[in-house]
Parts: C-alpha cells; structure tokens; sequence
C-alpha cells in the first residue's frame, strides 16, 4: 500500500503501483473529468503515471497554468499529427505551449487560409477519433534512427545534441511519433474547443542563418464559452494594435534607416512626456532625487559589474581612440559611480536616485515588434541604497508606489517572486538573504503572490508585477530587484554610527520599465481614447460654417491659453464627416461644434468620444469640467471590454 496526501493535508492508503487518473476516479467521477492535469510529489506526470511509494498529489483543473501547458502542448500534436496526414512531405521542428495556446513549426510551403480550413477540419476528425497518447521510453540512438529514417530532421538535430546513453522519450498518437518530455491528456478528445489562429514564418531557432520555417498558432479550450471569449478579446486587441493605433493618430513611425529606434511625432512625444511628468510627479512624493548618467561607457565598468559575461550577446559596442566602449543596455553600474562619487553616512540613507535613462540593446531583428520589442527605449529606473534593517520598509513604499501609478491607468496586476536562475553571480548566502527580504518585505504587506522559480536577474531575486490591461491580457512591466552583488563588487559602502563602513544594500527598480513598451501597452489599453490628461488633443473645435470661424477662434484661443491642447477644425467638410474624423479616427476626448445658437447664447453642446452628447454647458463650465478631469487623472468610459465591467 501507498500513503497518497492531497493538497488539503489529508491522506489516504491506495494499492502500490496505482495509477495517478485511477486516485481521482477513487475520489470522485466528476474530480476525474475535470482534471486536465496531475502533480506528483510536485512534478506533473501522465495521467498513467504508477505511484509506487507515499507521495503528495494534486489535480489541476484548467484553471491551473500547470494544466494550461499540459493541454495546450497536447492540442499542438494533434494539430502536428493533422498537418502530417494532410501534407505527408512537411518535416515537422518543434510544437511547444505558450503563454496563450500553442504553435508548431513545419518545413513547409506557407500555409493558406484554405490550408488552415482543411486543417481545424482534420483536427475535428483526431479530436472525435479519440486516439491515445503513448508514452514511449527509447535510447538516443533507437531514437536517432527512427527519426532519420523519417527524414524528420529537426528532431534529430535536437537528439544529437544528448549526451549518448541518453533515454529519450516520445509519444506516439495515431501514425505520428513526435520527439517529446511530455506530459499529455489520456488521448485526444480531451481536447474540445481548438482553433487555428494564423500562420507565419519563422526561423529554426530564432536563428536568421537558419531555414525559414511556417509556423502555426492555435488555442484551445475545455469549455466553449471560454473560447468565444478569447477570440473576442483577439479581435477587439487587433482593432487595439498600438502599430496601427500609433499611425492612425500621428504618434510615431519606425524607418530602416534605424531598425527597433521609434521616432516620436509631435502627438506621440506629448504622451510620452505626459508620462514622464507624472512619473516625477509621483517620485517627487517619495523623496527621490533625479540622476542622469552617460549613454556610452568604458568596457571595463561592465565587466566589474558582470554585465559583459553575462549580457554582452545584447551589447552594443564602440572603439574610441583605441578603448572599447559599452552603450548601455542598462543604468544600475552609471548610478553606482554616482553613488560612490560621494561619501553617505547611515543618517543619508536611503537614497533613492532616479533616472530616465536612454538605453540600447542589440534585439535579434526577427524580434522587434513595434513599441513592445526595441533596440533603443528609455528605463525609468531608480536606484536605492540603503541598510539592512531598511529593506522592509523600502520594498514595500516601491509597492505602494507602484499601486497607486498602475491605478492611475486603470491596470490590475498580481506580483510574482523570482528567484535565482542557473546563470547568475554571487555566494549562495547572498542570494539566500536577498531572496528571503524580497519574501519577508511581501509578507509584510500582506499581498498575495506567486513563485516564479529560477526567473530572476543574473544579479539577484525579484518581484515582478504583471499587469492586467482592459483585455484580460498579461504584461511584465515592474520589477524590484534586491541586489547584494553589485554592491560588492563596486565597493557600495556607507559610514555607520560608529564610523566604521558598511556595505550598503541596492534596490534596482523600474515601473514603466521601457517608456516606449509602456507606452505600446496603454495605447492597447485605452484603444487609443486616452484619458484626457494624456491626449495629445483634448478638444476639437467644429464650427459649422465658415461664418462661425472667428467665434470658434477665440473659443480656441481662450482654451489655448490655458493649456489646453485643441485642435481647431475650420475645413471645408461636412459637420457630420468632421465629427466622426475627431471622434472615431482621432479619438479626441471632447468636440465642440459651433452654430448660430452657440453664438447667440453662448452655451455648448458637449460632445464626448464614445458617449456622444453629454450635455450643454457654458464656457465657464466647460473650462471647469476639463480642469477637474485633468487635475483627477481620470479614467476615460468604455475602455474596457464589457465583460470585464
């Protein structure tokens, strides 16, 4: 017999050798049904999985991203074993589980909208069929002359990089033998809402020497419901593409004269100092004191830091009169020599020094992608030094920072702790202590959190907050990074009330993280109807006729000249054609249309975007509504999807 212990401390005895599915079933029929995947002793496993000894045991319902993966990465096989039988000539690469669905690679002709048909068609008959997943356990060389002998040669590329003597597993559905760790569902009707999304290229490896592969994306979902939702959510985010968005309202272009560089028009670089004076605005609450530091800096200053061994791949590098220059993909090593220009007793401390720094890092082109993925961004980092006993109170006043600005927007977020990856620097006593004060400071806060093993910086732990914008979509935006390497190895000190010195403690930390890639994000939040605070023209002023134009001028003038941004629009274009331009194109908070009554009585009718007619105001009023909306940094209405209200 085995003792099984389940994730509410309870225990019971099962017959050695029990199947992991066969414990659900004991418990219940619908536990069974529902679980898409299982952990065992903390590992997920096949629903076959013998347990032989005592073990803890989870079931994991969709939900769960352990069984997110599982039933993703299954749907990528399905659809690999389809385009297999429908196209017996295509090689087959890789097929794994992303944050959101699943892809797979194929050497292949590009995919057609009629190929992609024929198939979710195919697909439909494997899921019905349901054909069982096979786990198989086979030496590297059986498995090297397998897959050779299938011409299958991406999967023999990645088996000849094992180690000989290696057990490889694959797993057999139907007539297709894929190379793979696994886990899987039992078989393939577990796998009910799938649906291809689009295909692209894509090179072998994310290497541009490589053969340009055709790559598939597809989802899926147990439940239905859950899957119109998604492809709701994809519509509405493709109508929100902030490339599109970014021509659309004049923000910023991109030229091959400088890949992955954004040129900011006059629209764009208004929001982007929109952003910049609020982020002063609210570091100025907490006592920071703003830094610059040089964009181009000796190769030496990396390598003390570690950045060169670790980072360099990413670097961009310059020779000047014989010495090797680093421009910087990052700000920490500039405001450390800062820092240490001067002398700090423990009554400075903290410091909290912050920077708007321009930063540049070598991005594989294939990769660029609009504001998200940049060769030059600007980090809105900050630096605190500090002393031990203060790590607490500092973590948590960056929290509430960072709360009150991701309110502002209107973004929900969850906080993840990570912790130390394989390459990384420092003593396993450093890494320890940095880790448990990131814990201990969250702890103290009293918010939730998860653990994200092994994803922290070279450097030491963090805490990521990943933001929830108006699609349900996921960002990682902030971070907090403890750090008690850099410290050591630039000497980062402080005389302490006896006058000896200290090692101080570092706090790397962004908010917006790059500027741009935020900024990217809010234009898809808002879909580009900015709150008025941040719109590049908050009012529109619509006369209805050229005989109203002098009046509507001054209106403009008076607005102007308190500081607001107003577009006046004196074409000769129909009123109705004006309006929709404003509103729907150019997404302008309020419009104005002028006529004879407004003349006459000087009372407006009040257009807002989205809502229509709001009301008729006077002047006065007016001034005094936009103010009040301006000085609240208020959210704009019916940004959000409405099943997300």
């Amino acid at each position: 017999m085995v003792k099984i212990t389940f994730p509410d401390g309870n225990s019971r005895e099962f017959e050695q050798g029990i199947k992991a599915i066969e414990v659900a079933k004991n418990i219940s029929k619908s536990l069974a049904k529902t679980t898409i995947a299982v952990s065992v002793n903390g590992k997920v496993v096949d629903f076959d999985h013998q347990i032989n000894s005592d073990a803890s045991i989870i079931f994991h319902s969709f939900a769960d991203k352990e069984a997110k993966k599982v039933y993703w990465h299954s749907s990528s096989h399905i659809m690999a074993h389809a385009v297999k039988n429908l196209f017996p000539d295509v090689k087959v690469a890789i097929g794994p589980a992303i944050d959101q669905g699943f892809y797979y690679d194929f050497e292949a002709e590009p995919f057609t909208d009629e190929d992609l048909r024929k198939i979710e068609k195919e697909i439909s008959r494997i899921i019905k069929s349901g054909i069982k997943f096979e786990r198989n356990e086979i030496s590297r060389e059986e498995a090297l002359k397998m897959f050779d002998e299938q011409g299958e040669i991406y999967k023999s590329e990645l088996i000849r990089e094992l180690p000989e003597g290696e057990v490889i597993s694959t797993y057999t559905l139907g007539k297709f033998v894929d190379l793979c760790r696994g886990p899987h569902l039992q078989n393939s009707s577990k796998v009910k809402n799938l649906s291809l999304l689009t295909s692209s290229g894509a090179y072998w490896r994310g290497n541009s020497d490589n053969k340009m592969l055709q790559r598939i994306y597809g989802i899926s979902f147990p439940d239905k419901e859950e899957l119109d939702k998604f492809l709701k959510i994809r519509e509405e985010a493709e109508k929100r593409n902030h490339k599109k968005l970014g021509k659309e309202l004049n923000l910023f272009s991109f030229f091959p004269e400088a890949p992955g560089s954004p040129f900011f028009k006059k629209n764009g670089l208004i929001v982007f100092d929109k952003l910049i004076e609020y982020w002063r605005e609210e570091h100025a609450k907490d006592d920071y004191e703003e830094i610059k530091t040089p964009v181009i800096l000796k190769r030496e200053l990396w390598e003390k830091s570690g950045h060169w061994e670790n980072y360099r791949d990413n670097m961009f590098t310059s020779e000047i009169e014989g010495d090797q220059f680093v421009i910087k993909p990052m700000n920490c090593p500039g405001g450390i020599l800062l820092y240490n220009s001067d002398l700090h007793s423990y009554k400075d401390l903290p410091v909290r020094s912050s920077e708007i720094g321009l930063d540049h890092r070598n991005e594989f082109s294939g990769a660029l992608s609009g504001l998200f993925r940049v060769r030059a961004f600007h980090m809105d980092d900050a630096h605190i030094f500090m002393t031990p006993d203060q790590i607490t109170e500092e973590i948590i006043g960056v929290i509430k920072l960072f709360a009150r600005v991701y309110k502002t927007f209107g973004l929900e977020y969850h906080l993840e702790l990570s912790t130390r990856p394989e390459k990384s620097i420092g003593t396993d006593e450093a890494w320890e202590t940095a880790t448990e004060g990131l814990r201990g400071a969250l702890d103290a806060y009293g918010i939730g959190y998860e653990i994200n093993e092994g994803d922290g910086a070279f450097y030491g732990p963090k805490i990521d907050f990943k933001i929830h914008d108006a699609l349900s979509r996921e960002w990682q935006c902030g971070t907090i990074q403890l750090d008690m390497n850099l410290p050591e190895r630039f000497d980062v000190t402080y005389i302490d009330e006896h006058s000896d010195k200290k090692r101080a403690i570092m706090i790397h930390r962004a908010l917006y993280g790059s500027i741009e890639r935020f900024m990217g994000i809010i234009i898809e939040h808002f879909g580009g109807f900015f709150p008025l605070w941040l719109a590049p023209v908050q009012v529109a002023i619509i006369p209805v006729s050229d005989k109203f134009n002098d009046f509507s001028k001054d209106v403009y003038k008076k607005l102007v000249s308190l500081g607001f941004r107003v577009d006046f629009d004196d074409r000769s274009e129909k009123v109705g054609y004006k309006i929709r331009e404003a509103d729907g194109i150019k997404k302008t908070p309020y419009m104005l249309v002028i006529g004879e009554k407004e003349v006459e009585t000087n009372v407006f009718t009040v257009r807002q975007h989205i809502k229509g007619n709001v009301g008729e105001l006077s002047l006065d009023d007016i001034i005094s509504k936009l103010q009040d909306e301006v000085k609240s940094r208020k959210l704009p209405e019916g940004y959000k999807l409405e099943f997300n209200q």
